[in-house]
C-alpha cells in the first residue's frame, strides 16, 4: 500500500511531537535536583530577608528605649517595622524567582520547534 503525502506528514507532525515531549521530560528530570536545592535555597533566603529586618528593627527599639524612655515602646512600634519591611523584601525576592521561572519556561530554546 502506498503512502500519500498526507499520511507522510501526520506521521512527521506526530514524531515532531513525541520528540518534543521527550526533550521536554528530560529536561525536567534533568532539573529535579536542581529544583529541590534551589527550592530550600529560597527558603532560607525568604527566612533571612524577614528575620534580619525583624531583628535589627527589636535591637534599635531596645536601644531607643534605653536612650529615650516613653509611653510607647520603640521596641515594639520598631519590630512590627521590620518585620513588615521584611515581609515586602521576601515578597520581592519571591515575586523575582517567579518571573524568572516563567521566563524560562515560555522563553523558546534556539534551535528548537514550535510545538516544543
Amino acid at each position: 500500500m502506498a503512502e500519500t503525502p498526507k499520511t507522510k506528514e501526520s506521521e512527521a507532525a506526530f514524531i515532531r511531537q513525541v520528540g518534543a515531549k521527550e526533550v521536554r521530560k528530560l529536561r525536567a528530570q534533568s532539573k529535579v535536583t536542581q529544583t529541590v536545592w534551589s527550592g530550600l535555597g529560597m527558603m532560607g533566603l525568604v527566612g533571612w530577608s524577614v528575620a534580619v529586618p525583624t531583628l535589627l528593627g527589636a535591637a534599635l527599639g531596645i536601644w531607643l528605649d534605653k536612650r529615650y524612655p516613653g509611653i510607647h515602646s520603640w521596641t515594639l512600634t520598631l519590630l512590627i517595622i521590620g518585620l513588615v519591611i521584611g515581609c515586602l523584601n521576601a515578597w520581592h525576592w519571591v515575586a523575582k524567582e517567579d518571573r524568572e521561572m516563567r521566563e524560562e519556561l515560555e522563553t523558546p530554546k534556539k534551535g528548537r520547534h514550535k510545538d516544543e
